[in-house]
């Protein structure tokens, strides 16, 4: 891989939001900044891609490539599926910060090598892969148009502590506490015909399949995780928890 024709200054930039990017970035391995390259498909190639494009103090793309197995642990947790732009999103935003304040755009998931590749055909385009040993396990990929020149930038001496080295590194199922999830409630379920459901008008009754005073269920994007009590609170309806479930008892 050759290195990118941009300056050394900026460079070090570069890393410096892989750094940041990497310090919020949900996975439970150890992974370290390696030296960035020139932005190429062939960096990572299995996985998936969140690309975002910001603008503010510097205007660019950004996207973060996250290995199979992040991806798949967010397709398996134990609160169902999570959504990967969700999860990642947190360091797109931390890399884009390095450059100033700054507006991310929503992410967008891709295959690696499709992001990678559009980001590599702008100029300067710049990959900071990040490793476990030797092995890429996730790429931090940058495009800014422009580049802020030497100038602008902070000397040797003078750059801002690196994010990972003021942020505490998390693992595993911590990385995803801010990760936003649908909640719901459900007081009971029941079958109508389409005779029925047509039939339905003000004052009309629905029968459900639980008896009155028995707990509701709290789902999670759709999975039961816990029962507990209807309560009010505040003139708004709310649930007291008396029961988790446990994984793999839903239906008991």
């Amino acid at each position: 891989m050759t290195a990118p024709t941009i300056t050394a200054p900026q460079l070090a930039l570069a890393r410096t939001a892989a750094e940041a990017a990497l310090a919020v970035l949900p996975t439970s391995r150890t992974l370290a900044a390696a030296e960035p390259v020139m932005a190429g498909a062939d960096l990572l190639t299995e996985g998936q891609a969140v690309t975002a494009k910001f603008s503010g103090a510097a205007t660019g793309e950004v996207v973060v490539v996250v290995g199979q197995d992040l991806a798949d642990a967010l397709k398996e947790s134990p609160l169902g599926e999570l959504d990967l732009t969700a999860a990642v999103r947190p360091a797109l935003e931390a890399a884009a910060r390095a450059f100033g304040p700054v507006v991310l755009d929503p992410g967008v998931v891709m295959e690696p090598g499709v992001a990678l590749s559009a980001l590599a055909a702008k100029d300067d385009a710049v990959a900071v892969p990040l490793v476990e040993g030797e092995q890429v396990h996730a790429v931090l990929a940058l495009a800014l148009t422009p580049w802020p020149s030497d100038e602008a930038l902070p000397g040797p001496g003078n750059l801002a502590p690196r994010e990972a080295e003021r942020v505490p590194v998390r693992g595993g199922l911590d990385m995803l506490h801010d990760v936003e999830m649908e909640v719901s409630a459900e007081l009971g379920r029941t079958r109508m015909s389409v005779r029925e459901l047509l039939s339905l008008s003000p004052g009309a009754i629905v029968e459900l399949d639980r008896a009155a005073g028995s707990p509701a269920d709290l789902l999670v994007n759709g999975r039961l995780i816990a029962r507990g009590e209807v309560v009010v609170v505040d003139e708004n309806f709310g649930i007291r928890i008396t029961q988790i479930v446990a994984p793999g008892t839903e239906r008991e």
